[in-house]
Formats: C-alpha cells, structure tokens, sequence
C-alpha cells in the first residue's frame, strides 16, 4: 500500500484485507454448499470481494452477515442469468442444424440478452410487466392497460420510460 493514498483508502483496503482473510473460506465453503460446485463457489466469492471493495465500505460491524447479504444479491443474479443461459440453449436446440448460430454470434446474443435483462430488472415492476406484455405477448396497449388496472396514459408513459431505458443501452 502506498503512504500517498488518503487515510480513508488505507482503511477501505484494511478493512477489506481483514475481511478477506477472516471470512474467504467460511464464504466459499458456504456458496460451495449452496452451489455444489467449486469453480462457480471460487468465482461468486471472488465477486463478492470485488463489489465489496468497489462499494468503498470501510468499516463493516457484523462480517458474515454483512457477505451473506452481498452474496446473496451476486447470487440472485448468477441463478437469473443461467436461466437466462439455459432457455437460449433450449430455444436454439430446437432449431434445424443449418439454422443454428455459430459460437461466436450466440455468446454475442447472450451477452445482448444479459444486458437487456439488466436493463429490465432496473425498471419498476408495472413498467417492466408493461413492456413485456407489449414487446413479448404483443398486446395492444388498450389491453395492456386493462390487464394492469391503469390508465392508457399510463402505459404510453410506461412504455416511453422503457423504450428511454432501451436507448440508454444502445449509447
């Protein structure tokens, strides 16, 4: 660690230091159970330390429950994307062999659809439902205004909040 850094950056890095030392096995032994699996264990728990030191978080009262809670958020997202994962491969294991993409362009579908899904979790619930009744059900917005109990005006705003949202990712 260098002098030249301020005193608050010293102790973030102390601070995570500690952390890690202290807890890295109790963590990884604990994703390990709940995942059954050592490699994808090793990695959350690498990104738990990751985001943990990214967040600045110098002082931390209670550990474990402090990991357990950063875990679980990195690990809600872990399962969504592999279920993400998992229903691209189903969809593309039933297409004809001449149809199927070559490995490049499905990780690069993948990767789309992982950012699209993050940019859907960042909208609210009603928005989010809103949009995915008009762009994957195809419902006209008359209906999808009487499905959620909200006015028509609503749903245009909702859309425009969503579409504004789909833009922000393609910048």
């Amino acid at each position: 660690m260098s002098d030249t850094l301020p005193a608050t950056h010293n102790n973030h890095l102390r601070a995570i230091e500690a952390l890690y030392t202290g807890h890295h096995g109790w963590l990884y032994a604990t994703l390990r159970k709940k995942l059954g699996n050592a490699m994808d264990a090793a990695d959350l728990a690498q990104d738990t330390f990751t985001r943990i030191l990214a967040s600045r978080v110098a002082v931390i009262e209670q550990p474990r429950a402090y990991l357990s809670c950063v875990a679980k958020g990195i690990l809600v997202n872990w399962y969504q994307r592999k279920a993400l994962e998992r229903a691209y491969l189903d969809a593309l294991a039933r297409l004809p062999a001449p149809e199927v993409p070559s490995p490049e362009l499905r990780f690069i579908v993948l990767e789309t659809l992982h950012e699209i899904d993050a940019m859907l979790d960042a909208l609210p619930p009603l928005v989010k439902r809103a949009f995915l009744l008009s762009q994957i059900s195809g419902l006209k917005y008359d209906d999808i205004a009487t499905q959620l109990d909200v006015s028509l005006i609503t749903v245009k705003r909702y859309m425009k909040q969503a579409f504004v949202q789909c833009l922000m990712l393609v910048e």
